[in-house]
């Protein structure tokens, strides 16, 4: 059994130093990190405009992401996982009905901007049906979004008070690896998601894989340097909440780091192309994301 432990992987003063400057990077939601050239100029407020334009309109409604079947058959459950400033956090947990052994490798999978919606839940017992134990955490405290206005405000308390999103992510972590003894685990967000997935990899460095749909990514070299696990990420041309600039220089970070995964760009599809939830879907470019993703899983968490 693999208890997670934090940090512990890293040293004290580069640990302090990474998450010191990802809390610094993180109060600019799911736009572009501030030490780089195409994001120079922009303040907090302007990304998540940025990002609230780009869901203009967009309501939490079921995506074919969503309402394709697992694979083979699977169950679910509200699970209480952690216990976030004296209050129980329920999230969703999803396995196979029938597994191939009693410990499985376990996902973090981490919701929209809008919240763990049905949509979430969904797309968390499809990824069960590709053989993991997988956890659909909570950062909202039970609070779903109907609307963008109402996203918005429970992202931005979110990023206003990071601490209790990073004890929910270690608990969840602990939950998985301890209670349903997951030899291996990975960590999966779309939008606000994404950027949280990407930060469960800082707060985790013993995560054995992290994929990141279109959130917002932190560039500066000193804070990835601990980001030892394989990254996979993917990221639309016409999202204007994350430059595409920024998507290459967060990918010729991680070849510098000599990380073994990959950034897929899509051309001529925007923001939230893959999500469960909205009406900015795109079939052809989620479909291929999609087996990107259960591939990238299958070899890091599967194989061996």
């Amino acid at each position: 059994m693999r208890l997670f432990k934090g940090n512990s992987g890293r040293s004290l003063g580069g640990t302090l130093f990474a998450l010191a400057l990802s809390l610094a990077l993180l109060f600019q939601a799911c736009g572009s990190t501030s030490s780089e050239p195409a994001s120079q100029g922009n303040e907090p407020a302007d990304s998540m405009e940025t990002l609230a334009e780009e869901h203009s309109g967009d309501q939490p409604t079921a995506t074919p992401a969503a309402m394709a079947e697992p694979s083979v058959p699977v169950t679910g459950q509200e699970i209480v996982y952690a216990t976030v400033a004296g209050q129980p956090v329920t999230g969703y947990l999803a396995q196979p009905e029938n597994p191939e052994s009693e410990a499985l490798p376990a996902l973090i999978t981490i919701h929209e901007w809008w919240g763990l919606t049905d949509n979430i839940q969904a797309m968390t017992r499809r990824l069960a049906g590709e053989g993991y134990t997988v956890l659909a955490i909570d950062l909202y405290g039970g609070e779903v979004a109907t609307d963008p206005a109402q996203a918005r405000e429970l992202m931005r308390s979110v990023m206003d008070s990071p601490g209790p999103a990073q004890d929910n992510i270690n608990q969840a972590a602990q939950f998985l690896t301890g209670k349903y003894a997951a030899p291996k685990l990975g960590s999966v967000g779309w939008c606000f998601g994404g950027n949280w997935s990407l930060r469960t990899g800082l707060l985790l460095p013993d995560l054995d894989a992290m994929a990141i749909y279109y959130g917002q990514l932190i560039l500066a070299p000193e804070a990835l340097d601990g980001l030892d696990m394989p990254v996979i990420g993917f990221f639309g041309e016409d999202d204007s909440s994350i430059a595409v600039e920024d998507v290459k220089v967060f990918e010729s970070r991680l070849t510098a780091l000599g990380n073994p995964g990959s950034i897929n760009l899509y051309p001529g599809v925007g923001h939230a192309f893959a999500n469960p939830s909205g009406q900015n879907y795109d079939a052809a470019a989620a479909e291929d994301a999609w087996e990107k993703t259960t591939a990238f899983f299958a070899t890091y968490l599967q194989a061996g």
